[in-house]
């Protein structure tokens, strides 16, 4: 793979922007270029969970795009990239890849690595999952899709939410194939 084709940064309208804030940190870190596409719901959870600006956010990332800007280098099979991740992944996001609608960058991004084979990670955060998201998240593991559930890892004893952060950040750059130190694996007998 190209070093320097991207990693596309998806962010949509579920709580959880803190986790899409350490990805795109340990992209960073990483020497891993990403292009970033925040949602309008995204931008609100920003400011309300991580007292952030769209712009500051921007500044993680090599090139960031308008939710609407179809016509980005991201939206054509054309453009290589390393893999996507939508992180969070709202419950009308997952509807929209797991059913063909490509209305926004996002999905239109997520469709490309679709056809084209591409990895695709989402991190779905809703609780209760509903029955129309289940299926929903089913198809889309059945496209090859990785479907990561903000699920803490309690067997490595966290001690904060930034551990549980960190450790579903580590969760995504494994599934992207970029190497971390977000978190230690599993220990038989204990962490």
């Amino acid at each position: 793979m190209d070093d320097l084709a991207p990693v596309v940064v998806g962010m949509s309208g579920a709580s959880g922007a803190p986790i899409a804030v350490r990805v795109l940190d340990a992209l960073k870190a990483a020497g891993v270029p990403v292009a970033l596409v925040v949602s309008e719901g995204a931008r609100v959870l920003l400011r309300e969970e991580c007292a952030m600006t769209p712009e500051e956010l921007a500044g993680r990332a090599t090139t960031s795009y308008s939710d609407h800007d179809l016509g980005a280098p991201i939206a054509s099979g054309s453009r290589p990239t390393r893999g996507m991740v939508i992180v969070p992944c709202s419950a009308n996001t997952v509807a929209q890849v797991a059913n063909g609608l490509a209305g926004t960058l996002i999905t239109r991004a997520a469709h490309v690595h679709l056809k084209e084979r591409r990895r695709l990670v989402v991190v779905p955060r809703e609780t209760p999952l509903p029955t129309p998201m289940l299926r929903n998240l089913t198809a889309l593991s059945e496209m090859g899709v990785v479907v990561l559930d903000a699920a803490p890892p309690y067997y490595l004893h966290p001690r904060s939410v930034d551990d549980l952060t960190g450790y579903l950040a580590g969760k995504v750059l494994d599934h992207l194939g970029v190497p971390h130190q977000l978190y230690r694996g599993w220990k038989a007998g204990g962490s």
